[in-house]
């Protein structure tokens, strides 16, 4: 069975990715996968003998006992990195499973996080991640650096947990018609993960009979699915416009196709998705 992968860190959304992982558990019944990724770059792997490769960057030449010094010193530091590592794994595994979750599994790698939710996809049914992690946690509306190459490389769900997390009971599809909205409708309404929720499916543009027949097509994909669909069609610029609908409606949680526009496309206009998820006041969850 295909885990529900929860990634942890220090950071204090670390709290609502375990809450968010079980809600999800419950919902789609996945195992829980808990990890923890100690970045390469910053905790350069110690092997068994107690050896690293920091000796060849540091350029002292002859001044051997002070670069052994330094070089001791970054080996503590991996050490205590990948220590608390581990007591955060186990922290985040009493969490979930004290909510009831009974089968989880806790996995630390080295590497980074995108490498290692890589490796992992092919027994990935979702992932869940907060919105930052803990470099960026003190500024406001922050997305952390390795957001956005995740939901650019996994090709599973990826859920963006929010501090304050609470179980939906409602949900917006942002839907323009484009076949990265219409691959997302049609994956959630194949999935448990929303069923029974409250569901709105909007779009920003002008109510034509265009647009609204692609929204009567919205509709009857979710309604296939047993969803109580709302639709309807507001006008203004497509972030604020749909930011202001999801908070009007009191609306729990956001679904959008993730990055569907070419790159040249998105390095002219911007990337809708990064614009919400760095404005969103509610969890999102983000399909490929």
């Amino acid at each position: 069975m295909q885990d529900i992968i929860a990634c942890i860190d220090g950071s204090s959304a670390a709290s609502a990715v375990c809450d968010a992982a079980v809600w999800a558990h419950g919902r789609l019944g996945a195992p829980l996968r808990m990890l923890h990724v100690l970045d390469k770059d910053e905790f350069p792997r110690v092997d068994e003998s107690g050896r690293s490769d920091l000796s060849g960057s540091i350029g002292l030449g002859s001044r051997e006992q002070l670069r052994e010094e330094l070089v001791e010193l970054d080996r503590k530091r991996s050490r205590l990195a990948l220590q608390q590592g581990k007591h955060l794994l186990e922290a985040a595994g009493q969490r979930v499973q004290d909510a009831g979750a009974d089968e989880v599994n806790l996995t630390q790698r080295h590497g980074t996080l995108v490498e290692s939710l890589a490796e992992l996809e092919p027994t990935t049914r979702m992932v869940v991640i907060g919105r930052h992690g803990e470099a960026h946690q003190e500024v406001s509306g922050a997305i952390g650096s390795h957001l956005e190459n995740v939901i650019r490389t996994v090709k599973r769900p990826v859920f963006v947990a929010l501090p304050g997390f609470s179980e939906p009971q409602s949900y917006m599809i942002a839907y323009d018609g484009s076949p990265t909205a219409k691959k997302a409708l049609a994956a959630v309404a194949k999935s448990d993960l929303l069923t029974g929720l409250k569901a709105h499916v909007v779009m920003v543009g002008t109510d034509n009979t265009a647009n609204r027949a692609a929204l009567d097509e919205a509709r009857h994909t979710l309604s296939a699915g047993g969803q109580h669909i709302r639709t309807a069609i507001i006008g203004g610029d497509v972030n604020p416009a749909l930011l202001d609908y999801r908070r009007e409606h009191g609306l729990d949680l956001l679904v959008m196709g993730a990055y569907g526009h070419s790159r040249i496309r998105r390095f002219l206009v911007g990337s809708t998705t990064t614009a919400m998820l760095t404005a969103s006041e509610s969890p999102l969850l983000l399909l490929r």
